[in-house]
């Protein structure tokens, strides 16, 4: 994963989950995340990595949040993680994708592989 592109991110049967999923993986974008943003493209999406607990202070919408580790199998879903929030750490995950709230597949779950495709 490199930062500066945008990757498709797809289930084990070619569902697409996150439509453009942009990488935050250098310490001041990981560390910044979506914090302040207004708004997320309904289907887009944030992978920071790595990662593997994170919080939605000075958020101003809320969260659907995928928990991966570093083969993109799913350690964990939270659905409509409100703002001033914070997970606990899942040490299994090594990086997080983060769209906006009621916008993520809802029959993800636990062990799920997903597959994350460059297209730009």
């Amino acid at each position: 994963m490199t930062e500066n592109k945008s990757y498709i991110l797809k289930d084990s049967e070619g569902e697409i989950i996150c439509n453009r999923m942009l990488v935050a993986d250098a310490i001041l974008n990981r560390m910044k995340g979506l914090m302040f943003t207004t708004d997320l493209t309904s289907g887009d999406g944030l992978l920071i990595t790595p990662c593997n607990s994170i919080h939605t202070f000075f958020m101003l919408y809320g969260l659907d949040v995928l928990f991966l580790d570093k083969n993109f199998k799913v350690i964990k879903v939270i659905y409509n993680l409100t703002p001033w929030k914070i997970t606990r750490m899942y040490f299994k995950a090594s990086q997080v994708v983060e769209m906006k709230a009621g916008t993520m597949k809802k029959n993800l779950h636990i062990g799920d592989k997903l597959e994350a495709i460059c297209i730009s």
